[in-house]
């Protein structure tokens, strides 16, 4: 990829992103899954499988046009297993495709990767004082880690999953 002065990574909106709430019915992605080991992947292994997701999502010219509104999300199965969902815009031809649907309600934080189990404990805690509550949660990061260490920022944003 790219570094930051081209655009690798887009500026990130967090007021764009701050405690919304986003109704998705069959939103598409390109689906992966790399091994983990108690939750810690190996960072070469993520690059490689995203650069691999988004080259097949360009050689069908599935890529999302505007750069903010992408998303690749991780989930964790498990301790020893991460999901990687690529948005796309449509069938990827080769590609394990997927689709989420439901409503999600999101708050952007900033900080290091490993202090996400205190961040879904304040969405826990956000969602409480709104009477919801968390089913799943999907984690998007904005930056790469060079943009994040360029920018002086590592924003994520937390995807709670309320209702489907």
């Amino acid at each position: 990829m790219k570094d930051q002065n081209q655009e690798c990574c887009p500026k990130f909106e967090i007021e764009k992103w701050e405690g919304k709430t986003f109704k998705w019915e069959n939103k598409r992605f390109i689906i992966e899954t790399i091994p983990t080991f108690f939750h810690i992947p190996i960072p070469p292994m993520i690059g490689k499988m995203v650069n691999k997701m988004h080259e097949l999502a360009e050689k069908f010219d599935a890529t999302i046009p505007d750069k903010t509104e992408a998303l690749i999300l991780f989930r964790d199965p498990s301790a020893f297993k991460s999901e990687i969902y690529y948005s796309v815009t449509k069938e990827v031809e080769g590609a394990n495709i997927t689709t989420i649907s439901g409503s999600f309600v999101t708050k952007v934080f900033d900080g290091p990767y490993n202090n996400i189990p205190g961040y879904i404990k304040e969405m826990e805690k956000y969602l409480s004082e709104r009477n919801q509550f968390a089913k799943d949660y999907y984690v998007h990061y904005a930056y790469c880690p060079k943009c994040a260490k360029e920018s002086g920022h590592n924003y994520m944003i937390l995807f709670a999953l309320v209702d489907y």
